[in-house]
């Protein structure tokens, strides 16, 4: 490395530095962000109380109120039924306020069907009570259905008469196009768009539903899309909703479904979720229970697992959010891990309708599906963190998706994405070799060298003697790590892309039955510690080529001189075995595309024994010699160095 590359290195390693101290916040940024936090958490807890004492007192009015009545209802006399129904009334009303007719009722369902999917929607609680995706299956072939549709909550609350409401316990109509609908499910055809309305209507003191006071969501279901729009809307509900309250609270909570064979531990299924304010997203550790308060506005959030995502967008932005994401125990024998969100809708009391434009992304975690949104949705597929990683992906997945466009297996797929690869890095290599080639013609002369300097305070003087062998040859002592050095980010790369990647979900190729899982070809009966309980035969042909790989690239390698390469040779052969044991419950895919790239690189070394000529390259390094060779200024310190050494060992001599 010669005095411009490390200085370049160290201004990189500055900058980024710089950056990362630059943009942490002060401490009384900090310490401002902390006060703000915690005068909310005070208002809140505040509010909570007032509410609490309100809500005891209103009990006990409601409680004095029905006591009067109840008295009517002596031993001597007997309720008519008016008195009773209105008794029976008056409970519910104790309960629900201007919700009180809404609160009686049962439980129906619709569906409506497009391309991609089929929504049930339940009149209890007016939601999405289960969204099955048709163009996918579970593992073992089953519909697959986005969450457990006996557990999912979706609460809208709020204050009304100094009760707490909660809609998830109430019945909503049905309307379709802005009309009463009294049919069956529906269909929409590609193309098309279908408005499904569900309405709660407030009640009057006497039960009458006011056709004039409520609240709907509003769906509109397109016939070609895993999007759809969700729109809350309140009509006439100033004197029916609180007036005290700036904001409506909703709870939204799921239970996620296994649909893979196996969810490998670099794949982060949590809640991700974007503010308004911040282009990138952010998401909740995935190896632990965790919950997290985010108290700017929030743009969406997604209950993301590996392939598919179930996503809420505020077009104008939550006004808060707490999401968190456990590990909680459920009688679904497929349970995977529970989400949710308590989320702030801001709501104007003085208004007399409010609407609040929200949408709903039930679908496959696709990078180009998800990028057309503008959104960023498609930050959730973890295609790597740092920015070259990232990139390198970006161009991966449009040159897979370009010859996935053909309608070629995925395996063919596979092995073209890895030529062009090879191809791209192919004068890297030849370089590379061409240098190793000129350093083992420079082995004799090296031993030479290591002779003439034989004791240890000559060592200076043996590698500079042995350094500037190699520039009058134009060769570098790390000839052997500069392909593995350059190509590391695109290593990193296509091990985040493989896994990621929803194209390779159960598609087949040779003995493997899907490429983003492991191809078993032989189960074992017990678990090897860091190994599995399985055999990946991908894995296990990825791992003979690279153990072939390491020795044929050893051999290649001169230590001469260099004790350090002796220790790399030795660290070459370990990484085989730790490739074992990660990738044999990894992507298939991905073993596949190292045993091929290993493969490829073996044909890559037969070709450049064909294009060097050893013995040109050797009559090339004696022209060099000859030539004058100016001395770079890292040399001439280098040999300052040296004689500041020398003298500084005689003195001590003396």
């Amino acid at each position: 490395m010669n005095k411009t590359s490390l200085i370049g290195f160290i201004l990189i390693g500055l900058i980024l530095f710089g950056w990362m101290w630059w943009m942490q916040p002060s401490k009384e940024q900090l310490a401002e962000q902390k006060r703000i936090q915690d005068s909310i958490m005070m208002a809140r807890q505040e509010a909570a109380i007032l509410d609490s004492i309100r809500l005891a007192e209103e009990e006990q009015q409601r409680a004095a109120d029905t006591a009067a009545l109840m008295a009517l209802a002596t031993p001597e006399t007997e309720m008519d039924s008016a008195t009773l129904a209105a008794v029976e009334f008056k409970k519910i009303q104790d309960k629900y306020g201007a919700f009180a007719t809404a609160s009686k009722g049962e439980e129906q369902t619709w569906t409506i069907e497009n391309k991609l999917q089929r929504i049930t929607f339940s009149s209890k609680g007016g939601f999405v009570k289960e969204v099955e995706l048709k163009e996918y299956k579970t593992y073992d072939s089953l519909p697959l259905i986005s969450f457990d549709p006996e557990t999912a909550l979706f609460d809208l609350s709020f204050f009304s008469n100094n009760r707490i409401i909660n809609t998830s316990q109430l019945y909503f109509q049905p309307y379709v196009d802005g009309q009463p609908y009294q049919g069956g499910d529906l269909m929409v055809g590609e193309g098309e768009e279908l408005a499904f309305a569900m309405r709660l209507y407030a009640n009057d003191l006497n039960g009458s539903s006011n056709n004039d006071q409520y609240l709907e969501y509003v769906y509109t279901i397109p016939g070609d899309n895993y999007m759809f729009d969700f729109d809350l809307r309140t009509v006439g509900m100033k004197d029916v909703i609180a007036n005290n309250i700036s904001s409506l609270n909703l709870d939204w909570k799921v239970d996620l479904l296994q649909h893979e064979k196996h969810d490998d531990r670099f794949i982060n299924t949590t809640v991700y979720y974007k503010t308004m304010t911040e282009k990138d997203v952010d998401k909740l550790n995935d190896r632990k229970n965790k919950e997290e308060i985010v108290n700017s506005s929030v743009n969406w959030v997604s209950f993301k697992e590996r392939f598919f995502c179930n996503a809420l967008v505020a077009k104008n932005g939550f006004a808060s959010a707490k999401i968190g994401v456990n590990t909680d125990k459920s009688k679904n024998p497929r349970y995977f891990k529970t989400m949710s969100s308590n989320l702030e809708i801001p709501y104007d009391v003085n208004a007399d309708v409010n609407e609040f434009p929200m949408s709903f992304y039930f679908g496959p975690n696709h990078f180009k599906t998800l990028k057309s949104y503008g959104l960023n949705l498609q930050r959730q597929i973890d295609v790597g963190n740092f920015f070259l990683i990232r990139w390198i992906n970006y161009g991966v997945i449009y040159v897979f998706n370009w010859l996935g466009s053909y309608g070629w297996n995925y395996g063919i797929v596979i092995l073209i994405l890895t030529i062009l690869i090879k191809l791209l890095l192919f004068p890297i290599a030849f370089k590379s070799y061409k240098s190793t080639a000129i350093t083992r013609v420079l082995r004799p002369e090296v031993e030479a060298i290591s002779a003439k300097y034989p004791k240890e305070e000559d060592a200076m003087k043996k590698q500079q003697a042995i350094m500037n062998l190699q520039k009058q040859a134009g060769a570098s002592p790390t000839s052997g790590c500069i392909p593995m050095l350059l190509q590391f980010p695109i290593l990193i790369a296509v091990f985040r892309f493989f896994p990621s990647s929803i194209e390779l979900r159960q598609k087949a190729f040779l003995w493997a039955d899907d490429l983003s899982t492991y191809d078993s070809i032989w189960d074992l009966p017990f678990n090897i510690p860091f190994y599995g309980d399985h055999v990946s035969l991908f894995c296990l042909l990825m791992t003979i080529t690279t153990f072939i790989y390491t020795y044929v690239n050893n051999k290649q390698m001169d230590t001469a001189g260099n004790p350090q390469m002796k220790g790399m040779k030795i660290m070459m052969y370990i990484m085989p075995i730790m490739f074992l044991g990660i990738f044999n419950s990894y992507s298939s895919g991905l073993s596949y595309y190292y045993m091929l790239a290993n493969i490829i690189t073996f044909l890559q070394m037969f070709i450049f024994r064909k294009m060097i000529n050893e013995d040109k390259v050797r009559a090339t390094i004696e022209e060099n010699k000859r030539k004058p060779q100016k001395k770079s200024r890292f040399m001439q310190r280098l040999e300052e160095a040296q004689k500041a050494q020398q003298q500084q060992m005689r003195n001590a001599k003396r």
